[in-house]
């Protein structure tokens, strides 16, 4: 099982960036994904989920309205359109495979993480 995070970098405030997660090993027919973000010193985040079961989305309330997952089952990827950004976006952002077709969050593989800067 592998997860790989990507398209993370550097965006204005008010900009946006799409995160994708690739997933390998597993299918995402059958397991929900989690996305959370960190920060130094701060606890990890969860921003938001998508179900396999019936592609149901949640979201934190911190990034609600503003940021969107997706999955395209094809391509065995899931992805994080994150618009109207905030400085206080800014973390390093993590997909994770839910031990469920549903968000438990009750994450059982992650990825290493892609690293989102807002800047004011």
């Amino acid at each position: 099982v592998q997860l790989v995070e990507s398209g993370g970098g550097l965006v204005q405030a008010g900009g946006s960036l799409r995160l994708s997660c690739a997933a390998s090993g597993f299918t995402l027919d059958d397991y929900a994904i989690n996305w959370f973000r960190q920060t130094p010193g701060k606890e990890r985040e969860g921003v938001g989920c998508i179900s396999s079961g019936d592609g149901s989305t949640y979201y934190a309330d911190s990034v609600k309205g503003r940021f969107t997952i997706s999955s395209d089952n094809a391509r065995n990827t899931v992805y994080l359109q994150m618009n109207s950004l905030k400085p206080e976006d800014t973390a390093v952002y993590y997909c994770a495979r839910d031990g469920s077709s549903w968000c438990l969050w009750a994450p059982d593989y992650w990825g290493k993480g892609t690293l989102v800067t807002v800047s004011s």
